[in-house]
């Protein structure tokens, strides 16, 4: 009786504090690195998993954008292309100028191939072929382009063509292309071509123009553009210790860097460690039962971005007791997560044991639906 007693008592103070082994107690030294200056015009550095912007600079204003013009023509495809249909390639698609993967009149590919030249070569053949391929021409291609643009609530975009080459109605913002990257960065089959260092197709090989891939650490996808009107455009995605960043830059003389200053400042700054979930257990009283408690612990690890700097505390919302039986995998209330005492996220809790009613006093128990509104009892 004296440990159960004690178990309640805990259970109804409820709220933990949660620290990594090696954290201090007081508060950590200002060591957080500078934001570091960048050459771009326009750009942005956002969470992915969150949106949450990290930096940026001028972020919402409509520019030219070049080739990063393909990540949208690239997503287009995949949402209504099979990646082995086939497509033979017409003169109109040869006929354009800038970057392109050398097709040829009468040869045929299929739409995975096409795809490795629009994003590892930025062929402009290639984005022809496969706009023809999907819509039937250009102008209807356009139209499903910003279609999804809406979709993705990319308010400051308008797209005209599929290759980028400068036009009047075409344009869109670095907030809106890491939009963009974030959704499509969630498409499988987008995120391995757009992440290939070197395909070989048709006996020629090509290689990712986007060399922050062997120079950045964690960079894993990305999309170079340039025209002497929109200067160079760069759009990466970076994943350290599990947590995905998207970088835009846009008239950025100095892109390279640019981009691996940023993520190097902001994974020495934020982190969405999913740790403190992880090592959470809860222990609740159970009353009538084999058992005299239970442990509750998180259903699942969430990845919620904060400061590497803040205190962290988990405060849950449990049942003060339960009755038996109780099943294992069912709710047993929220832990939410607090950095220098603001809520970030929650997540649910679960019973992770199976706890039968003690068959001695399942005689002269009379609560009804086994205990269910007790559970819905709060501390």
């Amino acid at each position: 009786m004296r440990g159960f007693l004690r178990r309640a008592l805990a259970a109804v103070l409820c709220c933990l504090m949660w620290l990594p082994a090696s954290a201090e107690t007081a508060a950590p030294e200002d060591t957080e690195p500078p934001v570091p200056e960048v050459s771009a015009a326009s750009g942005i550095l956002v969470h992915a998993e969150s949106g949450t912007v990290l930096w940026e600079k001028d972020a919402h204003t409509p520019m030219l954008i070049a080739s990063t013009t393909k990540l949208m023509t690239a997503l287009v495809v995949l949402e209504h292309c099979n990646l082995d249909e086939t497509v033979e390639i017409l003169w109109d698609d040869v006929q354009v100028e800038g970057s392109a993967m050398y097709l040829r009149p009468g040869e045929t590919y299929t739409v995975e191939e096409l795809l490795y030249g629009l994003l590892l070569a930025s062929g402009n053949d290639a984005a022809l072929a496969l706009a023809r391929h999907t819509a039937g021409s250009v102008e209807d291609f356009a139209v499903l382009m910003n279609e999804t643009a809406r979709k993705l609530d990319m308010t400051e975009s308008r797209f005209q063509n599929p290759h980028g080459l400068d036009a009047e109605n075409h344009h869109a913002s670095a907030g809106d292309l890491a939009k963009l990257m974030c959704a499509a960065m969630e498409n499988p089959d987008f995120a391995r071509i757009c992440g290939t260092h070197a395909e070989t197709v048709h006996g020629v090989t090509y290689v990712n123009h986007n060399k922050l891939l062997t120079t950045c650490d964690g960079v894993v996808a990305g999309k170079t553009g340039y025209t002497i009107a929109a200067g160079r455009s760069l759009v990466t995605c970076c994943e350290r210790e599990g947590m995905r960043l998207v970088c835009v830059t846009l008239s950025a003389p100095d892109d390279w860097n640019d981009h691996a200053a940023l993520y190097d400042w902001a994974y020495g700054v934020y982190t969405d460690d999913p740790a403190p979930f992880a090592a959470y257990r809860l222990e609740i009283p159970v009353l009538s039962g084999v058992s005299e408690a239970v442990e509750a612990a998180p259903r699942e690890y969430p990845r919620l971005l904060r400061e590497k700097s803040a205190e962290l505390c988990l405060q849950a919302q449990a049942p003060r007791f339960v009755y038996a039986p109780v099943e294992a995998g069912s709710y047993a209330g929220t832990v939410t997560l607090l950095a220098d005492g603001t809520a970030l996220g929650d997540a649910e809790l679960e019973f992770r044991d199976t706890v039968d009613l003690d068959p001695a006093l399942a005689a002269w128990r009379f609560l009804p639906a086994a205990g269910m509104s007790q559970r819905l009892l709060l501390a």
